[in-house]
């Protein structure tokens, strides 16, 4: 689909006494104008411009729907930055969306096809995300954790959300950028730019907290408990833990919905709040199973002087069916739902870390699986035999004594051990996919199955054929290990 031709377009709206020009297309800033510009200056400019006024309530409006489609999507935390961008907490539910780095790709590919603009960036803090956003040179931008002075050392200091007053005497002071403010002491800088800024450069670099407060979605089933006395014991915020669940089942059942994942938070009596979260493969509202899961997260909950409120959210909900009883009625094999323990393993070792191996149509063996969900049964392997443990990357085999071109190893060295080889099969000839790359046209490997003296089974390949030296340079390469 072709690019919608349009004039260039500015918006004018009343900043202070004055109009001011708030937002310009591309087409309307490669003619000079630029947000900022007084509206008479720029109509002087470009007589013929397209000047139509700002919408502030309006763009209020989309923001706050983009920030509720968030809360609903991505994470439990999410809300609106005046005026122009969203917070998303991604600590406990990027691994939901395959990861930090994913989820970042998908999210600038939504806004490109909702004909948004869009620039991403992932920090430790709030105040740190929102200066790379608007102030960094790339589109996507990730801070490795403990990273951010560094990250923002760079940025001008307007990234700060300073007010034009402070901003005005940073420059009589010769402040540019943030690096300029790091060494300066803060009580002389406070008594220059005022104590906000301070506060300001704190939270950007994580010695104040900025909590963000969540976009509320009212349709999202919640329930809460408020104790008559402070609690501290594993077994007292259990026994909260199922109350909260017997509740918050009642109004996932009048719903018709089961939850895929659950937010606790506890409040402790100094006014902080201990939040645990736990996610399921499937939408589920059995009490005992999501029980189950959340006392798997009670030792990360610190009571501190204890917690004297409680409230649970499902934020990710899915419609669930009525279970079909009528082949257990009638005597048939009941087929075990593995979902339940799937979810236990992972509210131990991560979701990332269960996962089935799937069947991919590519000769190339390190390309033919893939990881598929682990309740989704993977497709028809093909006839060939692969080895139980395959290496995602090939590693090199050294002092190979082979007969040439087509007889295994007689003996190799890998990872600092000699394998004297007994007996063997093959050669089996891979090519490369030339339509992938250019290095791949006459590339090949001729891959053997061999036995050790002690009963060991590898499979190894040779790269090249033995005969033309564009298909490989004849070294040797181990791929994996049967049994």
């Amino acid at each position: 689909m072709p690019p919608v031709q349009h004039a260039p377009l500015a918006l004018v709206g009343k900043v202070g006494r004055r109009e001011e020009v708030v937002a310009a297309c591309p087409g309307a800033q490669a003619l000079g104008i630029h947000p900022g510009m007084a509206a008479t200056h720029a109509r002087a400019l470009v007589s013929d411009l397209d000047f139509r006024p700002s919408e502030p309530e309006a763009d209020a409006a989309l923001l706050d729907r983009l920030a509720l489609l968030a809360v609903r999507r991505w994470s439990p935390i999410a809300a609106v930055t005046p005026a122009d961008g969203l917070w998303i907490d991604l600590a406990g539910c990027d691994h939901l969306h395959g990861g930090e780095e994913r989820f970042c790709r998908r999210l600038l590919a939504f806004c490109r096809r909702a004909g948004f603009t869009a620039r991403v960036a992932v920090a430790d803090t709030p105040g740190a995300a929102h200066a790379l956003a608007r102030f960094g040179k790339a589109d996507l931008t990730r801070v490795e954790p403990h990273g951010t002075v560094e990250a923002l050392s760079t940025l001008p200091i307007a990234a700060l959300r300073l007010t034009p007053t402070a901003l005005s005497a940073a420059r009589k002071f010769g402040f540019e950028r943030i690096a300029d403010l790091l060494p300066v002491a803060r009580g002389p800088l406070a008594r220059r730019l005022g104590l906000p800024t301070i506060t300001r450069l704190d939270q950007a670099l994580g010695g104040v907290a900025e909590p963000i407060t969540p976009r509320e979605d009212i349709e999202v089933p919640a329930v809460e408990r408020r104790l008559l006395e402070p609690i501290s014991t594993a077994e007292a915020i259990e026994q909260v833990m199922g109350d909260l669940l017997g509740d918050l089942v009642v109004l996932l059942q009048t719903k018709g919905v089961g939850a895929r994942s659950l937010r606790l938070t506890g409040m402790r009596v100094d006014g902080t709040e201990q939040i645990v979260a736990v996610g399921t493969s499937r939408p589920t509202r059995e009490v005992s199973h999501l029980l189950r899961l959340l006392k798997l997260r009670i030792e990360r909950i610190d009571p501190g002087m204890g917690l004297e409120q409680f409230q649970m959210v499902a934020p990710h909900i899915e419609p669930l069916d009525a279970v079909d009883l009528g082949a257990v009625l009638a005597g048939e094999t009941l087929v075990r739902d593995p979902a339940r323990l799937v979810d236990l393993i992972a509210g131990r070792i991560g979701m990332h870390s269960v996962f089935r191996i799937a069947p991919v149509e590519s000769h190339v063996p390190e390309r033919a699986v893939v990881r598929s969900d682990p309740n989704e049964l993977p497709g028809t392997w093909p006839e060939w035999k692969r080895p139980i443990r395959l290496f995602a990357h090939p590693e090199p085999l050294h002092r190979v004594i082979a007969l040439m071109p087509d007889q295994p190893p007689r003996r190799f060295e890998w990872r600092g051990t000699t394998y004297k080889v007994v007996g063997g099969d093959g050669p089996e000839r891979v090519h490369g996919e030339w339509w992938r790359r250019d290095a791949e046209v006459w590339a090949v490997r001729d891959y053997y199955s061999v036995e050790d003296e002690t009963g060991g089974r590898y499979w190894v390949f040779r790269r090249g054929d033995g005969f033309e030296d564009d298909t490989g340079d004849l070294s040797w390469w181990m791929h994996g290990v049967f049994g």
